[in-house]
C-alpha cells in the first residue's frame, strides 16, 4: 500500500468533517505566508541600517526603523500564536474524530465476520489486538501529520520557493534542486526498511499474543513450575524484538547523516551564490540574509521529514494489517433471506465439513432431528459432535452437502431470524464484565427484573445472588466457573426459544447442581427441539433418539434400548460411563440403603 492508495482509502473517513479540513487549511496558509515575514523583516532591517552606516544618519532614525520592525516581528507572533492554536486545535479534533469513527468502523465489521476467520492462527486475540490498535493509533496520526504537520511546512516551503525565484532565479533553484535530492534519499531510506519494519510489527503480535497466552493460562503453568520456560521464550522474542530495532537504528542514522549532509551542502550553496551576487552589485547585503531565512523555510519540512516519513512509514506497514481486517469482506457471514416458521426440523444430506478447507471434521452425515424431541450426539472427544452444532447455528458453512430447516436450506435462512430461535448453552460459556443482571439480560435485552429472577431460579442460581453483598449488582466475573455456567442457563431460560443446542450444560456444576438444573431443563425440553452432547448417564437416556459419532463419522443412531442391544460403539461408551461412575456399587450401596 502506498500513500495515493492510503488516503483514498481515508478520504471517506475524513470527508464528513470538511468544515474541520477547510478551516485548517485556511489557517494554514495564513501561518505560511507569516513564515515568511521574519526573512522579508531582516532583509529590511539589514539594508535599512547598512544604508543609514554608509550616509551616516542621526540614530533616531535608526531607532524608528527597530521599532517598526520590533511592532512588526511581535505582531506577527501575536497572530502566529492565534493561528498555531486554532490549527493544532482543528487538527487533533479531527484527529479524534477520525480515530472514533475507525474504532467504531473495524468493531462492527468484524462483529460480521463468521467463526472461521476468528479461529485462524493469524487472528488470534492478541494479534488482532495489537493490529487494530496500532492501525487506528498510526492512521490518525497520520491524519494529524498531514494536516498539522505536512501541510503548514510544505506550504511554508512552496512560498519561500517562490519569493526565493522571485527576488533570483538562480538561487532559487538552488533551493529547489535539494529538495528532489533529499526526498529520493528519503524514499530509498524507507524502501530499505520496509521489510524490517514489517518484521517488528510481526515479532511485537507475536510478543502481545504470547503475553496474552501467559496471563490465560497462568494456573497452569504454575502448577508445572513452567516459569523460566515461559520467559525465555518471551526473552527470545524480545531478543528478535531488540535485534530488529537495532538493524534499523543503525540504517536511520546512516541516512540521516546523509540527508544532514545534503541539507548543509545546499546552505553553503546560497550562502556562496548570494555573497557572489554581492559582490557583483546585483543584491543587497540585506538579500544574504533573506535568502538564507527563506531557505530555513525550504529546508524546515526536510529537517522534520525523517521523523514524519518515519511515522508515515510506520501508519503504511500497520494500516495493511488494519485494513487486511476491515477489508476482509469475503470473511462476513453468509445470511439469507428467508424467515419461515420454525418448528426445528433438521435434515443433514451427506454433509462433510473442514476447518479452513484443510482438516476435515466430518465425513458423508446424514440426518434428521425432529421436532419435540430431544437428539443426543454420542460420542468421544474430537469426533465432531460440537463441530455438528455449529454448523446448525450457521456458526461454520458445510464444506459439501446440504442442511435444511422445515424443508428450507440453511444458507437461505435469515441468520439473525435463525439465532433468535435458538438457545445455545456452552460447556464453557463466556461471562461478560459487567453485572450479573446485565449478564443474564442477554438472553432478552428488554426483560425485566421479574423475568430475569424467575430465570435464575430455573438456573438454580437465584438464592446464591442475592446471598451476595450486592445481588443481582454484583460483578459476574467474579462468580465461580459453576455459578457462571448457571449464568448461562439462565440467560437460555430467558430468552425461552423454540430450539435449543446443549453442549455439556452441566459439566461444570456439583452433582446437586446437576439434579437441579436436569430438572429445570426437562421442564423447558417440552415442545422443543432440543440437540444435546452430554456425557450424562441420566441425561442420555432420557433423550428420545441418539446419533453416535466416530472419528467425524455417524456409526450408529436409534434409540436408548435399540443402541444398546446392538452391541456396537455407543454400548461400549455407555458401559465405560456406567464404570466411570462405579455404577454396581452404587447400586450396591442403594440396596443396602432398602434393607
Amino acid at each position: 500500500m502506498n500513500l495515493w492508495q492510503l488516503f483514498k482509502k481515508l478520504y471517506p473517513v475524513v470527508k464528513p468533517y470538511y468544515i474541520l479540513v477547510i478551516a485548517t487549511l485556511i489557517l494554514t496558509l495564513i501561518s505560511s505566508l507569516t513564515a515568511q515575514v521574519n526573512a522579508i523583516t531582516l532583509q529590511y532591517a539589514v539594508d535599512a541600517i547598512n544604508h543609514l552606516i554608509e550616509n551616516g544618519e542621526h540614530l533616531s532614525k535608526g531607532l524608528r526603523i527597530l521599532t517598526v520592525i520590533s511592532i512588526i516581528l511581535l505582531g506577527k507572533e501575536i497572530v502566529n500564536v492565534s493561528v498555531t492554536f486554532g490549527q493544532k486545535f482543528f487538527g487533533e479534533k479531527l484527529r479524534i474524530l477520525v480515530s472514533q469513527d475507525l474504532s467504531q468502523k473495524i468493531i462492527e465489521k468484524f462483529l460480521r465476520y463468521r467463526m472461521s476467520f476468528f479461529n485462524d492462527e493469524k487472528n488470534q486475540a492478541g494479534k488482532l489486538q495489537t493490529r487494530i490498535d496500532r492501525g487506528v493509533a498510526s492512521l490518525t496520526r497520520l491524519v494529524q501529520i498531514f494536516f498539522i504537520d505536512i501541510l503548514p511546512l510544505l506550504s511554508a516551503a512552496v512560498i519561500a520557493l517562490m519569493l526565493m525565484f522571485y527576488a533570483n532565479f538562480w538561487v532559487g533553484f538552488i533551493a529547489l534542486i535539494i529538495v528532489p535530492v533529499y526526498f529520493w534519499v528519503t524514499w530509498l531510506q524507507a524502501k530499505k526498511m520496509g521489510n524490517w519494519r514489517r518484521e517488528f510489527r510481526d515479532n511485537r503480535e507475536k510478543k502481545n499474543q504470547g503475553i496474552l497466552s501467559i496471563i490465560h493460562a497462568i494456573g497452569v503453568i504454575k502448577s508445572f513450575n513452567r516459569e523460566p520456560i515461559e520467559a525465555n521464550k518471551q526473552l527470545q522474542l524480545q531478543k528478535q524484538i531488540t535485534e530488529n530495532q537495532m538493524i534499523t537504528r543503525r540504517v536511520a542514522y546512516v541516512f540521516e547523516g546523509s540527508k544532514t549532509l545534503i541539507e548543509q551542502i545546499g546552505l553553503v550553496l546560497i550562502i556562496i551564490l548570494t555573497s557572489f551576487f554581492v559582490i557583483k552589485g546585483q543584491m543587497s547585503i540585506g538579500m544574504i540574509m533573506y535568502h538564507v531565512l527563506l531557505f530555513n523555510n525550504v529546508s524546515a519540512p526536510i529537517r522534520s521529514l525523517h521523523r514524519i516519513y518515519d511515522e508515515m512509514n510506520d501508519a503504511l506497514i500497520y494500516s495493511e494489517s488494519f485494513y487486511q481486517i476491515l477489508e476482509a469482506d469475503d470473511e462476513i457471514e453468509d445470511s439469507g433471506s428467508v424467515k419461515p416458521l420454525l418448528k426445528g426440523l433438521f435434515e443433514l444430506k451427506n454433509v462433510d465439513f473442514a476447518y479452513h478447507g484443510k482438516q476435515q471434521v466430518l465425513h458423508d452425515i446424514s440426518m434428521i432431528i425432529k421436532p419435540n424431541q430431544v437428539t443426543a450426539l454420542v460420542g468421544l472427544s474430537g469426533a465432531g459432535k460440537s463441530t455438528l452444532i455449529s454448523l446448525l447455528d450457521k456458526f461454520y458453512t458445510a464444506t459439501n452437502g446440504s442442511i435444511t430447516v422445515d424443508g428450507v436450506n440453511i444458507n437461505d435462512i435469515d441468520t439473525a431470524y435463525l439465532r433468535n430461535h435458538i438457545g445455545l448453552v456452552l460447556q464453557k460459556n463466556h461471562i461478560f464484565q459487567g453485572s450479573i443482571r446485565e449478564n443474564i439480560r442477554y438472553g432478552k435485552v428488554d426483560a425485566n427484573d421479574d423475568e430475569i429472577i424467575e430465570a435464575a431460579q430455573k438456573a438454580s442460581i437465584h438464592e446464591q445472588i442475592i446471598e451476595l453483598k450486592d445481588g443481582y449488582d454484583s460483578d459476574a466475573t467474579m462468580l465461580s466457573g459453576g455459578q457462571q455456567q448457571r449464568i448461562a442457563l439462565a440467560r437460555m431460560f430467558l430468552k425461552n426459544p423454540p430450539i435449543i443446542f446443549l453442549d455439556e450444560p452441566t459439566a461444570s456444576l456439583d452433582a446437586i447442581a446437576t439434579e437441579q438444573i436436569k430438572k429445570s431443563l426437562d421442564a423447558i425440553k417440552i415442545g422443543r427441539t432440543v440437540i444435546m452432547i452430554s456425557h450424562s448417564l441420566s441425561q442420555i437416556i432420557d433423550a428420545d433418539y441418539t446419533y453416535v459419532l466416530e472419528n467425524g463419522h455417524i456409526v450408529e443412531h436409534g434409540t436408548h434400548e435399540f443402541l444398546y442391544q446392538q452391541n456396537g460403539a455407543y454400548k461400549k461408551i455407555f458401559d465405560a460411563m456406567a464404570k466411570s461412575l462405579n455404577i454396581d456399587k452404587i447400586a450396591l450401596t442403594m440396596d443396602l440403603k432398602k434393607v
